[in-house]
């Protein structure tokens, strides 16, 4: 069973594979105080029944990520492993002015992606930021824009203004609320799809210049299930897109 590990900068999350079968999946909070010693007791609770035979991790915490690799020296020093940093093998080739800029995740998904859809196609990563990542045809990582994410641009509206505050994240009935909580809802759900589906329909005009294709696009990310519903540009929903994508550069490594 290959042991799948995304560390993002709220969350977590883990899957564990038999083959290319995804066989179950947990999110986590992401602690950056959270020790080697403690990731171990938390990840060996988890996958507890399963017979580990790989892990596959990339970071975009690099406290987090440096906590993993003495946790994998002290107990995991015999288990095939694939870290996703400068040197290891994704097929991905980056097209952009500083590779070395380029997160992990963000060059997982593009194979993932490609892999799973063909290109071109735009990622759209609900996660702590909003990450729109652009692939070509030839599965190439292009660039892509990113936006602050839909909690942290919540939780900075209601410290910043003293009559608002933060509300549950759900699809209101309509678009003009009738009070703080439904305003609040339509602005933050309408206004992030308004948002993906504008930079969606501008990466699509870019891309008309030099491919005939439409790109496809697709959902991921803890925050995703908000915003498909919503958005008019959303073709795909693959909520384990980076844990595929893991799996894969595993195997290219292997």
């Amino acid at each position: 069973m290959l042991l799948t590990v995304d560390v993002g900068n709220t969350n977590t999350v883990l899957g564990i594979f038999d083959g290319d079968h995804l066989e179950k999946s947990w999110r986590v909070k992401t602690d950056t105080r959270t020790t080697a010693d403690e990731m171990w007791l938390q990840f060996s609770a988890l996958t507890s029944g399963y017979t580990l035979t790989g892990l596959s991790i990339c970071s975009t915490v690099p406290a987090a990520l440096r906590e993993l690799r003495t946790m994998i020296s002290t107990y995991l020093s015999d288990l095939p492993t694939t870290i996703v940093e400068p040197g290891t093998k994704t097929g991905v080739q980056l097209l952009v002015d500083n590779p070395k800029e380029i997160g992990a995740d963000r060059i997982v998904n593009t194979l993932a992606a490609h892999t799973l859809y063909g290109g071109p196609a735009i990622v759209v990563d609900f996660g702590t930021s909003t990450n729109l990542d652009v692939v070509s045809p030839k599965g190439e990582f292009l660039g892509g824009s990113l936006a602050p994410g839909i909690e942290i641009s919540v939780d900075a509206l209601a410290s910043r203004a003293a009559q608002l505050r933060k509300v549950e994240l759900v699809k209101p009935k309509n678009v003009i609320g009738k009070n703080t909580v439904e305003a609040l809802q339509s602005g933050t759900i309408f206004g992030f799809a308004g948002q993906v589906d504008g930079l969606v329909d501008r990466i699509t005009a870019e891309l008309a210049k030099d491919y005939d294709e439409v790109p496809t696009v697709i959902a991921t990310g803890g925050l995703a299930p908000l915003i498909i519903g919503v958005s008019e540009t959303i073709d795909q929903y693959e909520p384990d897109l980076t844990l595929i994508g893991l799996r894969l550069i595993h195997e290219k490594n292997r």
